[in-house]
């Protein structure tokens, strides 16, 4: 099996439902994100896949939760945006737009912070 992975990033607000602390309030962050993609085999080019489509793919994404309060999008309207929580909705839109690739989603890293992170695969 064949690894790579890419970073992006986004800066959102939200607030956790049924948490007793500081994090029920309105807050924000500037999360880091890194999906890693993997293959079996490389393509005709010697890749698991393109770096750059391998950003562009994350970056579609993650812009689905830049500048937003996450409470507030579709999804999480109805789920707690927690760090696990989002790193799990965004490994299924790209597991999702990798049906019919030759690549595959392997997991996502998501960080909240810098000494904060929350992993995501199956």
């Amino acid at each position: 099996m064949y690894e790579i992975s890419v970073m992006g990033d986004f800066s959102a607000a939200h607030n956790l439902r049924e948490y007793k602390g500081k994090c029920e309030n309105l807050h924000g962050h500037n999360w880091k994100v890194e999906a890693v993609f993997g293959a079996a085999g490389l393509d005709d080019s010697n890749m698991v896949m393109d770096f750059k489509l391998a950003r562009e793919i994350l970056g579609e994404v993650t812009d689905y939760f830049d500048h937003k309060y996450i409470n507030e999008t579709d999804f999480f309207s109805s789920h707690n945006p927690t760090s696990e929580n989002i790193a799990k909705f965004i490994y299924y839109r790209l597991k999702d737009r990798a049906k019919g690739e030759s690549w595959q989603i392997i997991r996502i890293n998501i960080w909240e912070t810098d000494n904060s992170k929350a992993t995501y695969y199956e």
